[in-house]
């Protein structure tokens, strides 16, 4: 069973999943706007992503015969300057994002919850590929300013990007 602190902090980890979702979704309708599709495509894998991550927790929640809350979720942005500013915005999610399941990290070590500790690993090394792919977009994409046909060739590159669901852990 798990604690009732530990259980309202994953709820809203979900919440925050559900966000991220949520946002990347409005990106790639942005870059859909500006017909780069390839950047879209690349936002609409990660929404697909963090709906999965959604989940994950979602069903430990269950495994652990605690109960899912659902909150409300807000309205992400949807217009941004140019790639960059979308890509400096995702790299700060990702930090915020991070910073969260290391938050939850610390209070399952200090209630002891192992079990949670052991499941929030996964998230930990997930973090570390999320940040690093934003923060390689976004220097591709500054570089990519300067050499406005650039944009293009990277655009075809995330168009390449498909959809793999994680492995159950």
């Amino acid at each position: 069973m798990l604690d009732k602190k530990m259980q309202k902090a994953l709820n809203e980890q979900i919440n925050k999943e559900i966000y991220s979702a949520y946002l990347y979704l409005a990106m790639s309708a942005y870059f859909e706007g500006q017909n780069l599709k390839g950047f879209a495509n690349w936002m609409y894998i990660q929404a697909q992503e963090e709906m999965t991550h959604a989940l994950k927790f979602y069903h430990f929640i269950i495994d652990r015969r605690g109960d899912v809350e659902m909150y409300s979720v807000d309205a992400p942005k949807k217009q941004w300057k140019d790639a960059v500013e979308v890509f400096q915005a995702v790299l700060s999610h990702e930090q915020k994002v991070t910073a969260s399941i290391h938050q939850l990290v610390h209070l399952a070590l200090e209630l002891k919850d192992y079990a949670t500790e052991s499941f929030l690993r996964w998230f930990v090394d997930e973090q570390v590929e999320e940040e690093s792919s934003a923060d390689e977009i976004l220097q591709r994409v500054k570089l990519a300013q300067k050499e406005p046909s650039a944009l293009f060739f990277l655009d075809n590159e995330l168009a390449q990007r498909t959809f793999t669901p994680p492995a159950q852990a």
